[in-house]
């Protein structure tokens, strides 16, 4: 008769998380590899499916009350920072002398 097949039964969460992480480090993989959005990629390199805190992904996407924001849609007839920079989110958060008591610490360069 052969011999008999045995068959392994593995828990549901485990077969599930297989293709999951499978498919986050091939996603890893595109976004270490990509050569868009490295702004975003210095500040949040690690990919993942839990949303990470909104108003984070809206400052780094350049969306809000900035002016290069507020010029770029025509609600504004300057993109400029009162300091005199290109007023992008980043520039309130890492540049500008105007907001250095809420400084964060510029990304070191990637290399």
């Amino acid at each position: 008769m052969g011999n008999p097949i045995h068959l392994l039964k593995l828990p549901k969460p485990h077969v599930k998380g297989l293709p999951r992480k499978s498919m986050l480090e091939e996603w890893q993989t595109f976004w270490n590899k990509g050569d868009t959005g490295r702004k975003i990629f210095n500040i949040m390199p690690s990919v993942g499916l839990r949303p990470t805190n909104w108003i984070r992904e809206i400052f780094f996407s350049e969306h809000g009350p900035f002016p290069a924001y507020l010029k770029r849609f025509h609600l504004s007839d300057s993109d400029q920072c009162s300091c005199g920079g290109i007023g992008t989110a980043l520039h309130y958060a890492m540049e500008c002398f105007l907001t250095v008591s809420w400084r964060m610490k510029k990304p070191a360069p990637n290399g």
